[in-house]
Formats: C-alpha cells, sequence, structure tokens
C-alpha cells in the first residue's frame, strides 16, 4: 500500500513524526511537503496528496493541517476523494467503514500526538463495509 502524504506549516512537525512510522509498519509513502515549519499555503499540498490517490498512484492520502478543515475542504474539491476530518480513532474507524473515505485529514493543533498515530493506525486498517454504504457513496458525486 503506498500513502500520499502533506502537511502545512501547522502540520509539519506531525508529518515527520508519521513518515517513519508508515515506514516501520511496511507502508510505501511519498511526501509532498511541506518542509518546514515557515508559513505556507495548505492547498499547495492537499491538492497533490488529493492528485495522487484520485490518480491511483497512492492508495490513500494523509493530510495534516492546524484544524484539519482546510485540507479536508481542499482535498474534497476532487471529484473522486473523499476527505474525513477526524479527532478520534473511532470517527477514522467511520470514514473507512460507511463513507469509504480514501484521504485522512487530522488536526495537528487539536490531538496528542497518540492520538493522532492510533487515528492514522485505525485509518489504514478499517476495510469499507459496502452494501448499503456502498449506496450513498454512489450518490456523493456532482452530476
Amino acid at each position: 500500500m503506498k500513502i500520499a502524504i502533506g502537511a502545512d506549516h501547522a502540520g509539519y512537525d506531525l508529518k515527520e513524526i508519521v513518515k517513519p512510522i508508515l515506514q516501520e509498519k511496511g507502508y510505501e509513502f511519498e511526501d509532498f511537503g511541506t518542509n518546514s515549519t515557515e508559513s505556507t499555503d495548505y492547498p499547495d499540498y492537499a491538492h497533490p496528496v488529493a492528485n495522487a490517490v484520485e490518480s491511483g498512484d497512492c492508495d490513500f492520502g494523509v493530510l495534516i493541517c492546524g484544524t484539519g478543515n482546510g485540507v479536508a475542504i481542499t482535498a474534497n474539491k476532487h471529484q473522486k476523494i473523499r476527505a474525513g476530518l477526524c479527532w478520534t480513532p473511532e470517527i477514522a474507524s467511520l470514514i473507512r467503514q460507511h463513507n469509504d473515505a480514501n484521504v485522512l485529514c487530522i488536526p495537528s493543533r487539536f490531538i496528542s500526538t497518540e492520538v493522532a498515530l492510533e487515528i492514522l493506525d485505525t485509518f489504514l486498517k478499517t476495510e469499507f463495509e459496502g452494501g448499503r454504504h456502498g449506496r450513498r457513496i454512489g450518490k456523493m458525486a456532482c452530476m
């Protein structure tokens, strides 16, 4: 499995913690930046991550910013992206099971590193349930 990962300045430190953990667990990843805590614009990282998932170059995306909202809103502008903002492992599980989310958005300023890592682990290990949820996913796209 290959993960696209990106963050703005508020998410940079957490992104740098996540990368070796992904590697330890056997995941490939592509880092779309940023590369420092210097102020930057989250769409500059959210769009490339969303493009990588949308194109199939990566299986899932992980985006990190201060609230997680900016990257989620940006990623969800892409037709084939279902990005979900998570602040608990339970929500991570549900966005995979019920929404078939393919991009995880983490609010780095509002959760601990430990919780962020639990969320990531849950997201990557949880399968989509299908069934009635598949019908609902089919209705998400704009016509």
